[in-house]
């Protein structure tokens, strides 16, 4: 009987040398680990620079160049009221002038608080902040707020009720009375907001006054005002001459082509007003374009003192300390 040879399978095993991987420690395996966590981490932060980082960059530019937009338009619109209101006879705004101003610049201030919290909110969100979870604290915040800025929300109510009624507006000689103050403060609107009331005094000074604030207002240019001069005279003076030098320097005032267009009506010497102890005080009285009194009550004045001087009237000391008052 034949017998089959066996087979015999030769394993070839070639030794490049020891695995490279298997040959590390511990330590550089680590080392290996947190750089490519670092890389991942890197590339988050990279992706979220392209994504919701310029999302929030174009955000806050757009917001600034948006509100510097709508500076801009109030800024054009208020000088177009003002063109339109100097168009005639160019001595006084319009009260819609007035209102219209104001309601412009109330605007322009709201437009821009509504721009920046629109876009606090929205940078917020792309922060990864969830705005419905804010719903809860910022309910509270609010109350809180609520309660230690009563202050900021009577000031904004007052400026609304200001607004809406007309009280006074852009352009307005007004006397304010405030809280803690015995006498008021006297000057020109510059600026009316919801919050403040931005004044110019005559000597130059800018008084901010919060609107809360406001017990009493004195409006010198609504509608009409009046121009009051009274002259002081001695006793020894003829009454009746002067009379006809203030009757004679009223009909000149009302016949010259600069003052007689801030009249409303030749002015009218009302008389003796009072009498003191050597002087009687004569009153003349001119009712004037709003805002205009001042201006009549000096050239009054002056013309009085020049007709008396000429007439060898002795006037005596307070010639015209009465300052013109104003009517609503």
């Amino acid at each position: 009987m034949r017998t089959l040879p066996r087979r015999v399978d030769f394993t070839f095993v070639i030794d490049d040398g020891p695995d490279p991987v298997l040959q590390d420690s511990p330590t550089d395996v680590r080392e290996s680990a947190t750089m490519v966590l670092a890389s991942g981490s890197l590339g988050d932060l990279v992706n979220w620079l392209r994504s919701s980082g310029l999302e929030i960059v174009l955000f806050i530019t757009g917001s600034v160049l948006l509100a510097r937009y709508v500076r801009w338009m109030a800024y054009r619109i208020t000088r177009r009221i003002d063109v339109t209101s100097s168009a005639g006879d160019g001595l006084v705004r319009s009260e819609n002038a007035k209102h219209s101003h104001v309601l412009t610049q109330v605007i322009t201030w709201s437009m821009i608080v509504l721009i920046y919290c629109v876009t606090v909110i929205s940078v917020i969100s792309r922060l990864g902040v969830p705005i419905t979870g804010l719903v809860a604290p910022a309910a509270v915040v609010g109350v809180a707020v609520g309660f230690g800025a009563q202050r900021l929300v009577q000031d904004i109510l007052a400026g609304l009720f200001i607004i809406v009624e007309r009280q006074y507006g852009f352009g307005d000689v007004v006397r304010i009375s405030a809280l803690g103050k015995e006498d008021g403060i006297s000057g020109t609107v510059e600026e009316v907001s919801l919050r403040v009331t931005r004044l110019r005094t005559v000597s130059g000074e800018v008084v901010i006054v919060a609107n809360g604030q406001i017990v009493q207002v004195t409006n010198m240019s609504r509608d009409w005002a009046r121009a009051i001069v009274d002259v002081p005279v001695p006793w020894s003076a003829d009454i009746n001459l002067v009379r006809e030098i203030l009757h004679r320097v009223s009909e000149e005032v009302t016949v010259d082509d600069d003052l007689g267009k801030l009249l409303l009506d030749a002015p009218s010497v009302v008389g003796v007003e009072r009498m003191e102890l050597d002087t009687l005080h004569v009153r003349v009285v001119a009712r004037t374009l709003p805002g205009k009194q001042f201006e009549v009550g000096r050239e009054l004045r002056e013309r009085v003192a020049v007709a008396f001087l000429a007439e060898n009237i002795a006037v005596a000391p307070g010639l015209g300390t009465a300052e013109p008052m104003g009517m609503s």
